[in-house]
């Protein structure tokens, strides 16, 4: 039976699925692959994989593509689960027979509400959810599917839960789904060469941070990977099937879990001449993070979250201040780049550590930086921290971006509100990189790329319009 797995239209600019940690829309255009989809989408013959968001394709074209499959299969998230029951309903209205299911974090952790959400949801898969997939497009009974939730004479069924994979080399590569039903050029992230393609080698993290929503949700703390010869044989693939692309990407939570495997893909991919990057914690030391450089790698995407240690403990980070600082340093002695990401509202956040973090960054003087608002998913350790301790500014817990998209502040603490959280982004981005070495730097590397050029300015208009219309979505709330 024919399958559609699907990324729905959304709001302008919104990236709600996929590898993405931050479901939300950015200040720059920014787009992740959607790896979750693509992986089950290659365990179902005959499917495709369409991913609306990236080509711009509104609701009526979507759902003229969808008229054409007995399944439909959406990703969807806490921040977006509103507007794909609204896809949902719209694609049953036109084509009844259609089985739904919805998947994802927010349908991993709430099944029975998701399948409250709307009529139109037949089905949630729960946990891991690629074999589930692939067993309801075989057309197997919903009621013999492990890890699925549905209907059953008007009451909600959860039927046993599915092991989650330990040998990740059964998957088939999403190489060639990629290939098949995505432009790859229509992907941007701001500090990922373009163009560029992003997978995963490995699902999980060992670590315990208790903001991060996919090792509580989907992936589990054990860091659950696939050898690096199925590595290195995926990256050859892609190479001949994308010869465009300047960079990879490895989306794994912390691809550096693993230092020993970490090393001997590094070493395979070596002889392939590639460019990569991938997910790391600041706890590396500088003949690993050479090592690495030597064998390709150009960028670390490091978590630093807070220059408050009290915070970091707080969060279970398992980094300190000083550990980051020492990292941070071997990385610009070895001559990689850093794209660091801070995130505010964390547990309990004052005036005096928003400071201290934004003073922490400017010494660390990464290349670039994401500031984000705490987001307590449903799930998390965060989202019943901040439950029991009343942290939440609203009733709707699951509230978390505003209508345009944009990421809104949804928890706040004594002596520090939501507003002021929410302010502190821009002042915190501003005194960043309107500092002499910030700008001297990305001025550089726009005079050494013409592509690059064009591609700052675009972004640099992007990201002063986001904040304008931050500030503007803030005081019509007001």
């Amino acid at each position: 039976m024919s399958a559609l797995f699907l990324s729905p239209p959304s709001f302008d600019g919104f990236d709600g699925g996929a590898g993405s940690r931050y479901q939300a829309r950015r200040e720059v255009t920014s787009f992740w692959y959607p790896t979750w989809l693509a992986q089950p989408a290659a365990l179902v013959p005959g499917s495709r994989l369409l991913d609306c968001p990236p080509i711009n394709m509104g609701v009526e074209e979507c759902l003229k593509v969808a008229d054409q499959y007995d399944h439909v299969i959406i990703h969807t998230s806490t921040p977006s689960l509103r507007n794909d029951c609204k896809v949902a309903e719209a694609i049953k209205a036109r084509r009844p027979g259609t089985t739904i299911g919805f998947v994802g974090a927010h349908a991993a952790v709430l099944p029975t509400d998701t399948l409250k959400a709307s009529p139109a949801i037949d089905w949630v898969g729960r946990k891991e959810f690629d074999f589930t997939c692939k067993e309801v497009c075989e057309g197997r009974p919903l009621e013999s599917v492990a890890g699925l939730s549905f209907r059953k004479d008007g009451r909600v069924q959860h039927n046993p839960e599915r092991e989650l994979i330990a040998n990740m080399d059964v998957l088939p590569w999403v190489a060639d789904v990629y290939k098949r039903d995505l432009d790859i050029e229509k992907y941007f992230i701001g500090y990922l060469l373009h163009p560029y393609v992003s997978l995963y080698t490995g699902r999980g993290c060992p670590a315990q941070c208790t903001f991060c929503l996919w090792p509580q949700t989907i992936g589990g703390h054990k860091y659950r990977v696939r050898s690096p010869g199925n590595v290195a044989a995926e990256m050859a693939h892609m190479r001949q099937l994308f010869p465009q692309v300047r960079e990879f990407f490895f989306d794994d939570d912390t691809f550096t879990a693993n230092l020993p495997r970490a090393r001997e893909i590094a070493r395979s991919l070596a002889p392939l001449g590639l460019t990569w990057s991938c997910n790391s914690r600041a706890n590396l030391d500088y003949d690993t993070i050479s090592l690495l450089k030597d064998c390709g790698l150009r960028l670390f995407l490091v978590g630093y979250e807070s220059g408050n240690d009290d915070i970091l403990r707080r969060i279970k980070k398992g980094v300190t201040t000083e550990e980051m600082r020492a990292f941070t340093k071997a990385c610009h002695k070895a001559g990689v780049v850093i794209h660091g990401t801070f995130i505010l509202g964390l547990p309990v956040e004052t005036p005096e550590t928003v400071e201290q973090t934004l003073r922490f960054a400017q010494e660390l003087d990464v290349f670039s930086i994401q500031v984000s608002l705490a987001a307590p998913y449903p799930g998390t350790e965060l989202y019943e921290m901040a439950r029991q301790n009343g942290w939440f500014s609203k009733k709707d817990k699951t509230d978390i971006i505003h209508g345009d998209g944009f990421q809104q502040s949804t928890l706040e603490y004594p002596g520090l509100s939501k507003e002021q959280i929410f302010d502190e982004v821009e002042r915190f981005y501003r005194q960043y990189y309107l500092r002499p070495r910030p700008i001297l730097r990305i001025i550089k590397t726009m005079l050494e790329d013409k592509d690059i050029l064009v591609r700052r300015c675009r972004e640099g208009y992007e990201f002063f319009r986001s904040l304008r219309q931050r500030r503007a979505t803030v005081a019509g709330a007001a």
